[in-house]
């Protein structure tokens, strides 16, 4: 806008506050079209951004950055990998966990879950747990008693606190009779609320050594088979594995290389996954939605440039005579190019700053709004039994508001050109031969 006059500038001013005919009309129609674009496309990054980063937060506070699996049954002797593992500069903890599938039993309800367990000290660091009980307490997983149960786990065996389920494995034992599962009955020490139905409705977490016990990974110790007659029982004839081991990084960016490093250090008897690799179907599907959204909407804001070009056709036709005028005063077509140029990038300007606003604001606002839709219409929007996840988070990154400002400015100026140059070449004798 610099490069133009005051003539100019006031010109393509005037032409876009016509008061009478189609042109203002068509004018508003393009801004509120860019608007609505630009709005969408951050609301939209917005929330996928958010997305990932709930659904990363809940995985990895879960899980950890890295799980290591040795390629056994499980990890029976696993201190020497916990040790190599917390030698690594990067490496903040290595935790033992013990994993298995149960299926839980209470009032008549059987229901499939993944039963969890980790040392207590461990446990009471991980603020997503810890953070999120929303009845009774992790007491008695301390005193390796009771076990705590998602939220949704809970409400559909019709359990609360202080009730008893019974726990199912298919780590049995064979007998004459046939095989016999595992089962054992517990007190339900508390409920967990993680905020994604899929794991609140099939959580079980369980004591460390009672999982161990539990899901048959504890056995005798070859030195304590058969004491010799004249020497003293060993102090611990126990060996106690694990199922895996969870690690947790200073910095989880590094977990794709760490992981790498890791399995050249504990070598063909281990399997490593970063977190990115153990969810890489629920964060590549993510991915592609993100893509296919974005692409669509981004066609909204080409669209509105259409609009703004069947809008300065019309305002070029509109104003054919005063063009001619003009050309006949000695203006160049270089000076009614930027006039019309000028009008065309103002009506992308004014639609790029409102949709920002509003786009900035709904992602803002986004939860206030879902509230407020699910109220006028009587009914939740994001059932939690259905969706993944109960509420919309957003987290809005500045580097793509740029990238959508600029795109919807690019689009906007290059919607110009072609009106511009119409009104450049109109022929004055043309256009003054009926007046």
């Amino acid at each position: 806008m610099a490069l133009l006059s005051p003539v100019e500038r006031m010109l393509a001013a005037r032409y876009l506050r016509a008061r009478r005919g189609f042109i203002s009309i068509t004018t508003w129609f393009a801004i509120i079209g860019i608007a609505l674009g630009v709005a969408t496309l951050i609301l939209v990054t917005s929330l996928m951004n958010g997305i990932r980063a709930e659904m990363t937060s809940r995985f990895i506070g879960l899980d950890g950055h890295i799980t290591i699996y040795s390629n056994a049954r499980a990890f029976s002797d696993y201190q020497p990998a916990m040790n190599v593992i917390g030698a690594m500069p990067e490496v903040a903890s290595v935790t033992p966990k013990v994993t298995g599938q149960v299926m839980v039993t209470a009032n008549g309800v059987s229901l499939g879950a993944q039963a969890i367990a980790q040392p207590w000290e461990s446990l009471t660091k991980r603020a997503l747990i810890t953070s999120n009980i929303t009845a009774g307490n992790l007491d008695e997983i301390r005193d390796e008693t009771g076990v705590v149960l998602g939220e949704s786990l809970a409400e559909n065996l019709r359990v609360e606190v202080g009730d008893s389920v019974n726990l199912i494995s298919p780590q049995g034992r064979a007998t004459i009779a046939g095989f016999i599962p595992r089962m054992k009955a517990y007190p339900v020490a508390g409920t967990v609320k993680l905020g994604m139905h899929a794991i609140d409705s099939s959580l079980v977490i369980m004591p460390f050594a009672e999982a161990q016990n539990y899901f048959l990974l504890v056995k005798q110790s070859p030195d304590c088979a058969e004491p010799a007659e004249d020497s003293a029982q060993p102090e611990n004839c126990e060996q106690r594995a694990v199922s895996n081991l969870e690690v947790m990084l200073k910095n989880v960016d590094d977990a794709s290389r760490i992981a790498t490093d890791l399995r050249l250090k504990l070598g063909a008897g281990a399997r490593v996954y970063d977190w990115q690799q153990s969810n890489a179907s629920v964060f590549g599907a993510l991915k592609v939605q993100r893509n296919v959204m974005v692409i669509i909407l981004a066609l909204i804001i080409l669209v509105a440039a259409f609009n703004i070009i069947s809008s300065l056709v019309m305002l070029v036709k509109e104003k054919g005579r005063d063009i001619a005028v003009l050309r006949t005063m000695g203006a160049s077509r270089a000076s009614v190019m930027r006039i019309f140029m000028a009008a065309g990038t103002w009506i992308g300007v004014v639609g790029t700053a409102a949709g920002v606003v509003l786009g900035l604001l709904l992602a803002a606002y986004l939860e206030q709004v879902q509230k407020l839709i699910e109220k006028i219409i009587g009914q939740e929007i994001l059932v939690e039994n259905i969706y993944f996840l109960s509420t919309l988070p957003t987290k809005t990154d500045p580097r793509e508001v740029v990238v959508i400002i600029a795109l919807a400015l690019l689009l906007s100026f290059l919607a110009t050109i072609y009106p511009a140059r119409r009104a450049a070449r109109l022929d004055p004798a043309e256009a003054l031969r009926y007046e």
